[in-house]
């Protein structure tokens, strides 16, 4: 990556101050710049870096007026922060691969059906009947079975299992050790105590422009489908059990466990380490902080939960000044 001040204020519509042509070649933090890096100011809190960063270009909204001479190159934007959200993605198109690529290491069918410009690395297994979209990348010692779809522009990352008739949308991204479509933790009583193991024979259906982090796992369905919804973002180290639904554009952050059979609406957050119980519904927009445990269904939506058993926040809080209390008499 190799960009001039003129160069990024090209490609992010904004202005130059300063010398348009300063090189920058990585990225750095603001209170970490260095020559040849570009740093970016959002945060007022970090204006005193501003003035002190070695960086060669920071990235500034076009409002911010310096209160001290500044050594870098200022590039002007309507908003910093969203400028380098932008330009990561848009040094992550350059860097893409765009020619096919299937390497004599991997093993596929005459039944497999792969659009065009599909990348499939050493060592890696796409099974019969399968179909891979246009430009999907599929990297090293990865796993495909039989009957999956795959749409165009994913990206499947090393190590990643996707089990027998899974259905994968357009621009996925599965990270390393993700697993989708293994069996679902179903057990039946028997009289004697010990357990019997339920079949599941469905399946997984992931929609559009969805990520997936590494050794995350998302359980094939009893019967039917476990669904993940389109845009949905799930960090590393989830559960997702068989049959349940996550709605359009949720978030969760990593650690969360969520049990079988449940419903998440759309546009929820879901911090760190939450696990909801199975068999519920949870209503659009709610956020749940981290930690927090869900025992029943939150049907008003707009929510903000906390605790475990989970609160509205603003009483946990109240509750939480009285524990405090308690434990000081």
């Amino acid at each position: 990556m190799e960009f001039t001040a003129k160069q990024l204020a090209q490609v992010l519509r904004g202005t130059v101050d300063g010398d348009e042509n300063a090189t920058i070649t990585k990225f750095a933090k603001i209170e970490h710049g260095k020559p040849g890096t570009l740093s970016f100011f959002a945060n007022p809190k970090y204006e005193q870096y501003v003035y002190t960063s070695d960086a060669s270009i920071i990235l500034v909204d076009k409002t911010f007026e310096p209160k001290q001479p500044v050594k870098a190159t200022l590039v002007r934007v309507d908003n910093a922060y969203s400028a380098v959200t932008e330009l990561l993605k848009y040094v992550k198109d350059k860097n893409k691969k765009s020619r096919r690529h299937r390497s004599l290491r991997a093993r596929w069918f005459l039944s497999t059906k792969f659009g065009k410009r599909v990348s499939l690395g050493a060592f890696s297994y796409v099974g019969k009947h399968t179909q891979v979209g246009d430009n999907t990348v599929i990297h090293e010692n990865v796993y495909i079975g039989d009957n999956c779809k795959i749409g165009k522009d994913c990206i499947i990352y090393p190590g990643v299992r996707i089990f027998p008739g899974m259905i994968i949308g357009d621009r996925v991204i599965l990270h390393s050790g993700c697993v989708i479509g293994d069996d679902g933790f179903g057990n039946a009583p028997r009289e004697d105590g010990s357990w019997e193991k339920i079949e599941h024979l469905g399946n997984v259906v992931i929609g559009n422009d969805v990520e997936i982090g590494t050794n995350t796992t998302v359980d094939r369905a009893q019967m039917e489908s476990t669904i993940i919804g389109d845009g949905v973002r799930i960090d590393n180290l989830c559960q997702i059990a068989h049959n349940v639904v996550v709605g359009d554009h949720t978030v969760m952050a990593a650690q969360v466990g969520i049990a079988g059979s449940t419903i998440i609406g759309k546009y929820c957050i879901i911090a760190g380490q939450v696990g909801i119980a199975g068999h519920v519904k949870i209503a659009d927009h709610t956020t749940i902080l981290a930690q927090a445990g869900i025992v029943g269904s939150i049907k008003k939506e707009g929510q903000t939960l906390l605790g475990s058993p989970a609160l509205q926040h603003q009483q946990f809080m109240r509750a939480y000044v009285k524990f405090r209390q308690g434990g000081q008499e």
